[in-house]
């Protein structure tokens, strides 16, 4: 006779696991340093995105001014060529400024909304997460640029209907973006940073509208450097706006450009602008 087969019996969770069952289930380890941190940056972004579900005004009422800038000032001064744009067109020259422009205007009072929610008792509720500051910080900072790159489409088909002559090359086109995100990244923690100091809307406001158009006139956006007197072409090579722009004409156009350095730029001064408005979280919070 052949001999049954010997049925194998499950191995108790006693003989495993002498401390029984529950130690059965292992929760898996979590992620932590820098694993976790682009999570953390991509959920703080998508948070801060939803909020155009809710009201999309912002942008509609942002599209007027990039819009008049190109209408009345790009088509006046194409008229009188008052300004020496190197052959182009000053409409086609003035249309990467206008971008860079209003993708500044968006972020530069981002500050404002920290403050909101600061007040709202929502920052608080934040900053007790395992969340790190800096990838609160830098959500927003790139919930920003998401917002400015919206701003850029609109202004780009603004100007393709006014006849400014753009590649449409799609690897330009990406560069584009980077460069509108990291020069909003960057201006958005300016805000932030100095909402950290000033700790209220009012003088947020106060200083946001006093430097935006420092910064604005005193870069390469409406005028060539070459034209400035020297005092102002100083503050135009420390002005990230300035990069930006030369970036954005530079590939829209075609114009020479200094893309390594403008990316160099843009990207260190995003990354100063996180580290500093991170390191003045906690005081804003107070």
């Amino acid at each position: 006779m052949s001999e049954a087969p010997v049925v194998q019996r499950p191995v108790s969770a006693e003989r495993i696991h002498p401390g029984g069952l529950d130690l059965l289930v292992v929760p898996p380890r979590a992620r932590t340093g820098w694993r976790v941190l682009p999570a953390r940056v991509g959920a703080m972004c998508a948070v801060e995105l939803q909020k155009l579900r809710h009201d999309r005004t912002e942008l509609y009422t942002r599209a007027v001014q990039p819009a008049l800038w190109l209408l009345i000032f790009g088509e006046t001064f194409t008229r009188i060529r008052a300004i020496p744009t190197g052959g182009i067109p000053y409409l086609d020259y003035l249309a990467p400024g206008i971008i860079a422009q209003s993708a500044m205007f968006i972020a530069i009072f981002y500050g404002i909304m920290i403050i909101w929610e600061r007040d709202a008792g929502i920052l608080t509720k934040l900053l007790v997460t395992p969340t790190p500051r800096s990838a609160l910080i830098t959500g927003k900072a790139f919930a920003a640029g998401v917002k400015a790159l919206i701003q850029a489409v609109v202004v780009i088909v603004i100007a393709a209907l006014l006849g400014v002559a753009m590649t449409w090359n799609p690897l330009r086109l990406l560069g584009v973006a980077v460069a509108v995100v990291l020069g909003s990244a960057f201006f958005s923690c300016l805000s932030m940073t100095i909402a950290g100091i000033v700790l209220t809307r009012d003088r947020l406001m106060g200083i946001g509208q006093a430097i935006t158009m420092p910064l604005f006139f005193g870069s390469n956006a409406l005028y060539p450097v070459a034209v400035m007197p020297g005092w102002l072409q100083a503050i135009s090579k420390v002005n990230p706006l300035s990069y930006q722009v030369d970036a954005l004409r530079g590939l829209l156009l075609g114009t020479h450009a200094h893309l390594a350095l403008d990316y160099g730029v843009l990207a260190l001064a995003a990354a100063l602008g996180i580290g500093s408005a991170s390191s003045l979280l906690g005081r804003l919070a107070r």
